[in-house]
């Protein structure tokens, strides 16, 4: 329309008057409000993409944009109260298999059409009429303001693509399924398939029992020495092993996952990992409860999760060696001096220093290990919020795929949401099945254990309501955290760590002085997150 259009009946002599709304016609403007009206048509853009359309360009485009707008920003407030109220029906949508897609595809439109009206709002601005100076802080800003939003939005939806992607490949396809007698009953296991081993062992086994009311947490940590495991009469081992995995050292329980692997493989035609169905089925005979699912870790890459994770931060109590290769034909076993030493103290382990903290038992026993393992499990999970996942989501999404195994079904993903929500402020109580909730390490207690009181202790255990009721006897899943924490203040000053340097201990390995190091690194499962 020409800058010189008139208004009124267009009678003959009417005097030419020219349009003056700087919104719609900036040409009439002084350069001042062009200024001024450029930036307020960039704000309502990003505010209320649709608005600029309406007060000065398409009014139609505009409508439409605004009428989206409105429809997004009222998904939105119900997405927040939604994840307020039921955050287990939004972990639902965003990782069920094909909503996630739908909300990719959404957020993925959006991103385009919020591009799209900011190159509109720039030809509406009509850069030309401005200053040059003004120009370059429009385009700018425009920029800036572009990548906030089609931009996050963006990438918005190629996080949540990352995070199908690793959902998927992680947990299977299936139902899900309801809790036994009250509780839900993972077996978690780290496995760890060294070059001097044929086929992976889980070195570290535990049972994590969660309430599935309160979230009320307990883990069984089962030593991997154990023997004579009894499995369920429906476990297909019950037959072959009629009287537990009972064939001497060579049946300790971390054999049984390569011992099925390897032999009995057909015995669960249905599984794609026979030898973690066996270990759930031991450990179900062992705490005399229904295991109902696993999850493996690979610690050769668990460094590379904890690394993505940024470190994870604890207090330990006592010495740990970063142990060294074996020497040839020693008997007994003995390693080369540690290649390093972990101190005591409150410090965040990078990948490797984790690893090698939660897997050490030179000069102490696998007990004090299990201590250090459940530590490191616990300062994972309190680390794993939610400023964490966002920040390191790729890098923790990538580690996730290549360590975590899992037949637990992705359908049953958003049930734990409330779950973990639950459990976060509840102290978890631990209970060892051996030493020290099962007499001393001299007593043989994994060689020959007494299923019946094994049995007894984690039911009672369970019973507990108040996760942080301390009275009882050991074992009974409630002291067992005051004896460990309280073990640093009865043993000698020098074995507390605080007169104790690197240099000594190294002499002392060298020296192959093992009484002083076992007496020195007793306290050397001490550990809490930090």
């Amino acid at each position: 329309m020409s800058t010189d259009a008139t208004v009124g009946p267009g009678a003959a002599g009417a005097t030419p008057t020219r349009l003056t709304d700087p919104m719609r016609y900036p040409q009439t403007a002084p350069p001042a409000v062009r200024t001024k009206r450029a930036f307020l048509l960039l704000g309502l853009t990003l505010v209320l993409p649709g608005a600029a359309q309406i007060v000065a360009g398409n009014r139609k485009l505009g409508r439409n944009a605004l009428r989206v707008t409105l429809t997004v920003w009222a998904l939105a407030v119900a997405a927040v109260v939604l994840a307020l109220t039921d955050p287990q029906l939004v972990v639902t949508l965003v990782t069920h298999r094909w909503w996630s897609l739908v909300v990719i595809a959404v957020l993925l439109g959006l991103s385009v059409g919020w591009a799209f009206l900011f190159l509109n709002t720039l030809r509406i601005i009509r850069p030309p009429l401005l200053d040059r100076r003004v120009r370059a802080a429009v385009a700018a800003t425009l920029a800036l303001l572009m990548v906030l939003t089609s931009g996050s939005l963006a990438y918005g939806a190629y996080l949540l693509g990352v995070g199908r992607s690793t959902v998927g490949s992680i947990f299977q396809s299936g139902p899900a399924f309801d809790p036994v007698d009250g509780r839900y009953n993972f077996l978690l296991m780290g496995g760890d398939a060294g070059e001097d081993r044929t086929g992976r062992r889980p070195d570290s086994i535990s049972v994590i029992s969660v309430d599935a009311s309160t979230g009320s947490t307990v883990t069984f940590s089962i030593p991997r020495n154990f023997q004579n495991a009894p499995f369920p009469e429906d476990s297909p081992l019950a037959e072959v092993y009629p009287g537990g995995y009972n064939c001497g050292d060579e049946c300790i329980i971390n054999s049984l996952y390569t011992t099925v692997t390897q032999n009995y493989a057909d015995l669960y035609p249905d599984s794609a990992d026979p030898g973690a169905e066996a270990m759930m089925d031991a450990a179900s005979g062992v705490l005399g409860i229904e295991v109902q699912a696993y999850v493996m870790v690979d610690m050769t890459g668990f460094e590379q999760l904890v690394d993505a994770m940024g470190g994870i931060r604890i207090d330990a109590g006592g010495w740990v060696p970063i142990t060294a290769g074996e020497i040839p034909y020693s008997d007994p076993i003995r390693h080369y001096p540690p290649d390093g030493w972990i101190a005591p103290g409150v410090q965040t382990l990078d990948g490797y220093h984790a690893l090698w903290y939660a897997r050490s038992r030179e000069f102490v026993t696998d007990y004090d290990r299990i201590a250090r393992q459940q530590c490191v499990q616990q300062a994972m999970i309190a680390q794993l919020d939610p400023a964490t996942l966002l920040t390191r989501f790729q890098e923790i999404a990538a580690a996730g795929t290549q360590i975590v195994e899992t037949d637990i079904p992705q359908d049953q993903l958003g049930s734990f949401v409330n779950l973990a929500l639950k459990a976060q402020d509840q102290e978890t109580r631990r209970l060892t099945i051996g030493p020290p909730d099962f007499g001393a390490p001299e007593d043989n207690f994994v060689t020959y254990p007494d299923f019946d009181l094994i049995h007894g202790r984690v039911q009672d255990t369970l019973a507990q309501g108040d996760p942080s009721a301390t009275g009882g006897a050991p074992g009974d899943g409630g002291s067992l955290e005051l004896e460990r924490t309280g073990l640093a203040s009865t043993l000698p000053t020098q074995a507390t760590g605080s007169e104790i340097t690197e240099e000594y201990l190294q002499e002392l390995a060298v020296l192959q002085d093992d009484a002083t190091l076992i007496d020195l690194l007793a306290n050397n499962g001490e550990c809490s997150p930090a």
